[in-house]
């Protein structure tokens, strides 16, 4: 089962052994359509949208302004209607995915770690990386060359236990660190 969650902020368990926790809020969500294999077309409050596609789904789910993003997901409901929250009780370990943080563009020793040359007698060879070695053959800058370029802003999937679910109000506690800024939106997906 995956459900829709919004990263709010880290935390720690308060016992003899401290445990770092993140608490992620499940956010409301709607099933509009549901296939044989129970993927299913998952419509969620996230931000202002406002153009003809999203207004024409809205129209065709019976649904109201707020309900402006779609997914598709692997739910546990069998009919259309309010999302089912149960199998979370249950759960012991998620699978969560979200953006890591974004990191702009980043020069190779930032990047890929690498150590730069001599800082001093004029050499003019610093925080570079260097020659690419594409001088005769191939002629051309092989894939997965490591050079300076975007860093972050991609999907990261970790692992996490399952701390503890607040049903009420709808507040997952996971174990470690989940990538991501607080605030962002992200993906919890049952395990086991």
């Amino acid at each position: 089962m995956e459900y829709i969650v919004e990263k709010i902020g880290m935390s720690r368990t308060i016992s003899t052994q401290s445990t770092p926790v993140t608490l992620l809020k499940l956010v409301e969500a709607k099933v509009c359509e549901i296939d044989e294999n129970k993927r299913a077309i998952v419509a969620y409050a996230h931000t202002k949208a406002n153009n003809k596609t999203i207004a024409g789904q809205q129209k065709k789910y019976n649904l109201t302004a707020e309900f402006n993003k779609f997914a598709t997901l692997e739910v546990a409901n069998s009919e259309v209607g309010n999302l089912d929250f149960t199998p979370l009780s249950e759960a012991k370990i998620l699978k969560v995915s979200f953006n890591s943080k974004g990191r702009g563009y980043q020069g190779v020793v930032k990047r890929h770690g690498f150590s730069g040359g001599p800082k001093s007698h004029g050499s003019r060879f610093h925080r570079r990386h260097g020659s690419i070695g594409n001088c005769e053959w191939p002629g051309r800058v092989q894939p997965g060359m490591k050079m300076a370029g975007h860093m972050g802003n991609e999907k990261v999937t970790v692992k996490n236990e399952l701390v503890s679910f607040d049903a009420e109000n709808g507040i997952v506690v996971v174990k470690g660190c989940v990538p991501g800024h607080n605030g962002a939106m992200g993906r919890i997906r049952i395990v086991k």
